[in-house]
């Protein structure tokens, strides 16, 4: 859906506007952490070590190539932290309670979920005042959409009673298609002004800036997809 392009690409824009910003990867995948420039290491501490072995955050920070903008990294291990939470006393808030030691620090804090509802994506769900949905602008994408909302209202039933939706992102947005616009129009039509106005294209550049480390900005500035 491009939920890492983007938390990648508004987390280092953020901070070129002179926001501090921080973006937390909670994909054991750690392909933001990749895309932010840093390979693969199973020395260096992670998520993991926060969440599960309670180390301060500090001890975890990254600073990042670009100026303002710190990452905390993930890495494999956060695939055990799903199981190990299960057990875990107040599990859904631990994330929470992390980030609440450094929040003063950021104007903004983005967090990159995993592409499954376990308990990564809740504690990050906990944590977080809104929601940003990218949604690639294809059918299937569509029927996602429901099952997010309906996850979100029985979180804020029970959990995180603030919970509000950021706003619908759309990406990988070709306009030579008919789906494409059909898909952007049934979103309208539905959401209204909860659909951003900005629209991320389907774009080479934008594709390729992560296997080199680099956002966007800093691999081609001129692209249509750093533009949008």
């Amino acid at each position: 859906m491009g939920k890492t392009t983007t938390a990648i690409n508004l987390g280092a824009s953020l901070a070129a506007a002179e926001q501090p910003t921080l973006v937390v990867d909670c994909d054991p995948q750690s392909n933001t952490t990749g895309g932010l420039g840093f390979p693969k290491d199973p020395a260096r501490r992670s998520l993991y070590n926060a969440l599960i072995l309670e180390e301060p955050l500090e001890r975890i920070l990254l600073k990042t190539q670009v100026e303002g903008l710190d990452l905390i990294p993930s890495d494999k291990n956060l695939v055990g932290a799903s199981v190990e939470l299960v057990s875990a006393q107040e599990r859904e808030f631990r994330l929470k309670k992390l980030l609440e030691t450094i929040r003063d620090r950021y104007r903004f804090v983005v967090i990159d979920c995993p592409p499954a509802l376990d308990f990564l994506t809740l504690n990050a769900l906990v944590a977080s005042d809104s929601v940003l949905v990218p949604i690639q602008c294809e059918y299937l994408a569509l029927e996602g959409v429901t099952d997010l909302l309906d996850t979100l209202m029985r979180i804020r039933r029970s959990l995180n009673p603030n919970l509000s939706i950021e706003g619908i992102l759309l990406t990988m947005y070709d306009e030579r298609t008919t789906l494409s616009k059909q898909v952007a129009a049934d979103l309208h039509s539905f959401f209204g002004s909860q659909v951003f106005r900005t629209i991320i294209p389907r774009n080479v550049r934008l594709a390729e800036a992560p296997s080199h480390g680099k956002p966007i900005l800093f691999y081609d500035i001129r692209s249509r997809g750093a533009e949008s």
